[in-house]
């Protein structure tokens, strides 16, 4: 197949040209439904949007051929079976894992794959778990199953700008191993609250100390390549509706074939045995990856997975890198020359003001000139009744709004003890036992289908949110 230099065609796509860095033939040919419906879309950290050649693609090879569930020998199945391990063999070559050492085990999304690993790691006294206060809701959560193994839990607090420091990293890994000796290093490739990329160097700098690393990629790869050959994590975790916006429902383990010998699984289900009885307590497990995977595949879904690799390939993360730096920086230059009459400024990052070191992922408060954060629900109303997608809260990363407003560990247990005994009935009770700054920040990411005038667009909707400073709503949250 063509490089992203030149013009490909690639196959298996619904017979889509790529151009290459001619980001706005891409938008009209593939995106074509932003301009028909007026929307400027700006949620890439969410999920990136579908191109049209991989949803008709879809249903064009729906059309011409007869697919059955797996695990059988009719052709039905057959042919499902055939073109799964085709998408395993795409999903290794998209990530630069050899075959040899990895195997792909495919999940619902990211968060089913970190999960697989959550409730079939040794945790124990000995094995136990570090993770950043950068990682998300569904790295914090493997905790559940730490700590009642008894294992300790560590975690690492981000540095200036959200930034965590090689440095505190080692010092941490030191303190985990005192506590009880190496386990599980979970951390995210890229922040999906601040768009902070973390050092893909940490995977080797850890395993060499004995630890096992779980690398979530899901917020990194749409925008960031990544050689497993090179960093070579022992779990790595991704979605692919965040990488293409197609297909949605499909997510993968990539994990090293090593590392999957020491998981024990805590159940079995259909698929995942190759004999079992149902008056003893025996069953006989599948080898790696049917083991793992729970239940009926999503297989008519898993030849997208194949086509939107090779769509993803085609366009190249070099001139995907080359468009979303450049749209970054328009949105960070932008938000920074926001004032107020007085001159003070009108926005406050939370995260990086630069482009070193991050993905196209920018969130921020908007100011009232007395420095206090407008609520961002009036950003997110203000931003949909000007047709734009972004997003606001905390983005199920706790551990960022946590460091921004000063939450220590001390500080959030001291607020949940005056609970009292009823407990919190929802998110505003949690929020009102906090001393907080901000409750919530507003984020915009960018991808493939983006142009300049969505950042400009979003730009007016904040400008006039500080020319005009309305009232904060009184309405609750349904989340955080």
């Amino acid at each position: 197949m063509a490089g992203s230099d030149g013009d490909p065609r690639s196959p298996g796509t619904g017979g889509a040209v790529l151009r290459g860095r001619d980001f706005a033939a891409l938008r009209a040919e593939e995106f074509p439904y932003l301009e028909a419906s007026g929307q400027a879309y700006l949620d890439y950290t969410g999920a990136a949007l579908p191109p049209l050649s991989l949803v008709r693609g879809h249903a064009e090879r729906l059309a011409s051929a007869v697919y059955g569930n797996p695990h059988s020998a009719s052709p039905a199945s057959g042919l499902s079976t055939r073109l799964a391990e085709q998408a395993r063999r795409a999903v290794l070559d998209f990530c630069g894992a050899p075959a040899d050492d990895y195997v792909v085990v495919f999940t619902p999304n990211a968060t089913g794959a970190l999960r697989l690993v959550a409730e079939a790691y040794p945790f124990g006294p000995e094995r136990g778990l570090l993770m950043l206060g950068d990682d998300h809701n569904s790295v914090l959560g493997i905790r559940r199953y730490a700590r009642p193994a008894g294992a300790p839990v560590t975690v690492v607090a981000p540095g200036p700008q959200l930034r965590t420091g090689t440095a505190d990293l080692l010092d941490a890994l030191a303190e985990a191993e005192r506590l009880g000796g190496p386990g599980l290093f979970a951390f995210p490739a890229q922040s999906n609250a601040t768009g902070v990329r973390h050092p893909l160097e940490w995977v080797p700098v850890a395993q060499a100390r004995g630890w096992r690393v779980l690398l979530d990629a899901a917020a990194y790869l749409p925008t960031g390549p990544l050689d497993l050959a090179a960093v070579p994590a022992d779990f790595t975790a991704l979605s692919w509706y965040k990488i293409t916006g197609y297909p949605s429902g499909v997510g993968c383990l990539i994990a090293r074939r090593e590392a999957l010998g020491g998981l024990r699984r805590p159940w079995f289900a259909g698929g995942t045995v190759l004999a079992s009885s149902s008056h003893t307590d025996w069953h006989l497990p599948a080898p790696a990856p049917e083991r793992l995977e729970d239940g009926t595949l999503a297989f008519l879904s898993l030849p997208d997975v194949t086509a939107a690799a090779r769509w993803h390939t085609a366009l190249g993360y070099p001139a995907l890198r080359h468009h979303t730096g450049r749209l970054t920086t328009r949105l960070l230059d932008g938000l920074a020359g926001l004032r107020h009459p007085d001159g003070s400024p009108g926005v406050r990052l939370v995260g990086p003001a630069d482009t070193e070191a991050r993905g196209p992922t920018v969130t921020f408060h908007l100011l009232r000139p007395d420095g206090r954060p407008l609520d961002e629900r009036l950003c997110q109303r203000a931003a949909s009744a000007a047709g734009i997608s972004i997003r606001t809260g905390c983005f199920c990363n706790p551990g960022v709004a946590e460091q921004e407003n000063g939450l220590t560990p001390e500080v959030v247990r001291t607020a949940l003890a005056g609970a009292g005994p009823a407990g919190l009935a929802d998110v505003d009770d949690y929020l009102r036992l906090l001393p907080l700054r901000a409750q919530g920040a507003v984020r915009a990411s960018v991808g493939a289908a983006t142009g300049a005038a969505d950042v400009d667009r979003l730009l007016t909707v904040c400008q006039d949110l500080l020319r005009r400073q309305p009232p904060d709503p009184v309405d609750r949250r349904s989340g955080c």
